[in-house]
């Protein structure tokens, strides 16, 4: 498989990654805890379908110190019992977010209210933020066809 075209070599996609790059640094030095963003990005992946990001972040997150268990039940979360409080109510939130056409009136007060009771301002800022950036490489490396599964973790810095 081969993606559409070669976007991060492109001038324009070189430009536009260079924005979400730095979006994306802002996100790392916030005080949004880095398994809450590891967790953001995988489930919004998942739900977006986006190989290329899957297997790039759950390598991260594994390397960063995640287990196995916990990486392999994020899409059943609902399920699972190694997620604490605050992380289901972050993955409750990315779904909704992730699934705005989908869920018909996109986030809820309960869901918002409920990751609330765990985060203060500045990192629900940032959750937020990391959902909207999340979903926008999703939907980059979904339409151009990014191959996944050659992703080694640092890969891009």
């Amino acid at each position: 498989m081969d993606a559409r075209l070669n976007y991060y070599g492109n001038s324009v996609g070189t430009k536009v990654l260079k924005h979400l790059v730095s979006a994306s640094k802002a996100l790392s030095d916030s005080t949004l805890p880095a398994t809450v963003r590891h967790l953001v990005e995988i489930r919004a992946s998942q739900i977006n379908g986006c190989g290329f990001c899957t297997d790039m972040h759950t390598k991260e997150a594994a390397h960063s110190g995640e287990t196995s268990v916990r990486l392999n039940l994020v899409a059943a979360w609902r399920e699972a019992t190694v997620f604490t409080e605050a992380e289901r109510a972050v993955l409750e939130l990315t779904e909704q977010g992730t699934r705005v056409a989908d869920a018909a009136g996109g986030v809820t007060d309960e869901a918002w209210a409920n990751v609330a009771k765990h985060f203060d301002e500045d990192q629900l800022a940032a959750l937020v933020s990391q959902i909207a950036v999340i979903n926008a490489y999703n939907r980059i490396n979904i339409i151009n066809q990014q191959p996944a599964g050659s992703y080694t973790v640092g890969m891009f810095g």
